[in-house]
């Protein structure tokens, strides 16, 4: 008996072979639907699926040319074409047998049949449906990937200058395989270009391997990025493959770069630059092929101008620098991002919540974000599963700081020098004397109006 049975429909005309059928292969654990008129067929497929149908050829017509069988063998297979359909007939030959699976049939039984011939037989096609539903999954998987694939930046939304020049220096360095460092602040989206650089780069087929390393603590670092042999350590109970192995053919995404103290450092940049890593436990290097990209929100420059970074470690990680505006840099993208989110937590928790009222769109422009992109979304999600109505309105976003009171051009003194700290920077590529010249402040100053703002 099959664990799992099929559902089949099998249509004939004599009520006996019918119920023959029926009784012997529910024995074998099948669903069987049984139907002697075959001008109900298009009905029966219209309604309900099956692994197999069971046809017979000759009906009221004739009871020996067997083209009743075809003509409905033809309509079954413009309605499904993965059909799987066994004809079945007491006046078959050989070239008739030829005929039928020249036309779409799976298999021909004649009658009366051998039971066990029966049974095999539609074990057989069941698992070839079955092979056939799982193409068909699979086609649809690779469908759904590529149509992500093929919008424009994927889940990075946005139409403002800034976002778009970003999504210029993706372009631009995706296809090489220079090693890039994202710069941004908390909740920007580093982690997301990351991936669309993998997705465009020739290693997309391969892994995109990423590791926080902020979470890793000192004693681990080698484990978890380099691997370890059995019994290199108390808990290390078998061989283990580390990131950096895990990545190879593919990208390797080591996040909060800035959080690696300078022995980890160092441990890194020795890897990098050969190219091979040693499991913990093992004397025996182990050659990795990975493009590397780093990502952190703090201000890897000044720190190396403070003795806290490895200059040429970061020499060796920024071949290519990508910084993400902060959102309040991007104001023109929160109504995107803002209706974004509102359809998908919408679907996710069932509301009827179609729109945001004018007020409340314009209270989230007004909105410094210092949590940016993540800091929305969050705000979002919280509007959607509390409102009981179908438009957000604006006392559905209560935030711990204040708004600004104009969207047109805030008045607030810390983001005023906040606009200009960035300004300045930006306008001389983050080198911090010159910025300070720019701003009238000295370099100490400036560093301390920067950890302020987080930049």
């Amino acid at each position: 008996m099959n664990p799992e049975g099929g559902k089949i429909l099998m249509i004939d005309d004599d009520e006996d072979v019918l119920l023959a059928a029926k009784m012997l292969l529910k024995k074998q654990n099948h669903h069987v639907i049984i139907e002697k008129n075959p001008n109900k067929i298009p009905f029966l497929l219209n309604n309900d699926t099956y692994d197999v149908i069971l046809l017979d050829m000759n009906f009221s017509k004739d009871i020996t040319s067997g083209k009743e069988g075809f003509y409905w063998l033809e309509k079954i297979l413009e309605k499904d074409p993965s059909a799987v359909v066994i004809l079945i007939t007491a006046f078959g030959d050989v070239e008739m047998a030829v005929k039928a699976l020249k036309q779409g049939a799976t298999d021909f039984i004649l009658k009366p049949w051998q039971n066990e011939k029966l049974i095999a037989t539609i074990s057989t096609a069941i698992r070839l449906k079955q092979s056939y539903n799982e193409v068909d999954k699979l086609r649809k998987a690779k469908e759904m990937l590529e149509e992500q694939i093929s919008k424009p930046f994927g889940e990075i939304i946005g139409e403002s200058i800034a976002i778009k020049e970003v999504f210029g220096l993706i372009d631009k360095v995706a296809k090489t395989d220079a090693n890039v460092l994202i710069l941004g602040e908390n909740g920007t989206g580093k982690e997301l270009i990351a991936r669309a650089i993998h997705q465009r780069s020739l290693r997309k087929d391969n892994s995109f391997v990423s590791v926080d390393m902020g979470a890793i603590t000192e004693t681990l670092f080698e484990s978890e990025l380099f691997g370890h042999k059995k019994g290199a350590f108390t808990d290390a109970r078998e061989d283990r493959p580390g990131r950096f192995e895990l990545a190879n053919g593919g990208t390797l995404f080591l996040d909060e770069i800035g959080n690696l103290s300078m022995a980890l450092q160092s441990k890194l940049l020795s890897a990098l630059q050969s190219r091979q890593v040693t499991r913990v436990g093992s004397n025996q290097s182990i050659a990795v092929d990975i493009r590397l990209i780093c990502a952190t929100n703090m201000p890897l420059h000044q720190m190396v101008e403070q003795g806290t970074f490895r200059q040429d470690l970061l020499y060796r990680i920024n071949t290519v620098e990508i910084k993400v505006p902060p959102l309040a840099d991007r104001v023109e993208d929160i109504s995107l991002l803002a209706r974004h989110y509102l359809d998908y937590y919408a679907r996710k928790y069932h509301k009827q919540v179609t729109t945001i009222a004018p007020n409340a769109m314009d209270k989230l422009k007004r909105y410094a974000w210092p949590g940016n992109i993540r800091e929305l979304q969050h705000a979002i999600e919280r509007a959607v599963i509390m409102t009981d109505s179908a438009s957000l309105q604006e006392s559905d976003f209560l935030f711990s700081r204040p708004v600004s009171s104009s969207s047109a051009e805030t008045l607030n003194l810390d983001e005023v020098e906040k606009a200009a700290i960035v300004k300045a920077l930006n306008l001389h590529s983050g080198n911090i004397s010159k910025a300070a010249d720019e701003l009238g402040l000295t370099r100490a100053s400036l560093y301390r109006r920067m950890e302020k703002y987080g930049l």
